[in-house]
């Protein structure tokens, strides 16, 4: 029911920080990172799975007739019984969707950076 709600505020959060990175520590970066790849990029990266995941995910609850274009906008909100249950599914599936995401682009640096830094192979040197 409102499941991608907890995505889409871990997607507000991280767009926030990545801006306030490219505000105050570019310059910073550039040259403490010269042959890895810049957090700030691997921060969008998580900042876009989040989006999109969000986007998705509501357009599938709108689909379904969960999400309505009026206050209260989501149709568990009109009934007390629906609450619980609604929160219920944001403290479990949304959390879990979160979570799973963050731990998958954790995966995902860690694999750029190891590509990134290992050497080339079948380049021969001083020929």
């Amino acid at each position: 029911m409102a499941c991608f709600t907890i995505p889409a505020g871990e997607a507000v959060v991280t767009t926030i920080v990545k801006k306030t990175i490219d505000k105050k520590g570019l310059k910073q970066e550039k040259s403490e990172n010269k042959s890895g790849i810049p957090f700030s990029r691997k921060l969008k990266w998580l900042t876009n799975l989040l989006w999109g995941g969000s986007v998705l995910l509501a357009y599938e609850h709108v689909w379904h007739g969960e999400v309505k274009p009026f206050f209260p906008f989501l149709t568990a909100m009109e009934n007390p019984a629906d609450k619980a249950e609604m929160l219920h599914e944001m403290g479990t599936v949304g959390v879990g969707m979160a979570v799973l995401v963050t731990v998958v682009w954790i995966g995902i640096c860690v694999a750029a950076d190891i590509i990134v830094k290992r050497p080339l192979s079948g380049v021969k040197s001083g020929n």
